[in-house]
């Protein structure tokens, strides 16, 4: 098993929930719920996953807030 995190937004102007793997070149889609979202993520990133020439740009490392005052 294999655990990846994604970031989501949500696009105000199609209203649909994006999503994508920070460091895995094209794991990203879209879905008009976060469950349609999150299993086609799973769907892209089980198909990138058969290439055997895959290469991480990056290592998520986690998030941080910003604040401003």
């Amino acid at each position: 098993m294999k655990t990846f995190t994604a970031i989501v937004e949500r696009d105000l102007d199609t209203k649909l929930y994006v999503g994508y793997v920070p460091g895995f070149p094209g794991a990203h889609s879209q879905g008009e719920t976060l469950d349609e979202l999150q299993e086609n993520l799973r769907e892209v990133i089980e198909m990138l996953l058969e290439d055997e020439n895959l290469a991480f740009e990056t290592e998520f490392i986690g998030t941080q807030q910003i604040v401003l005052q």
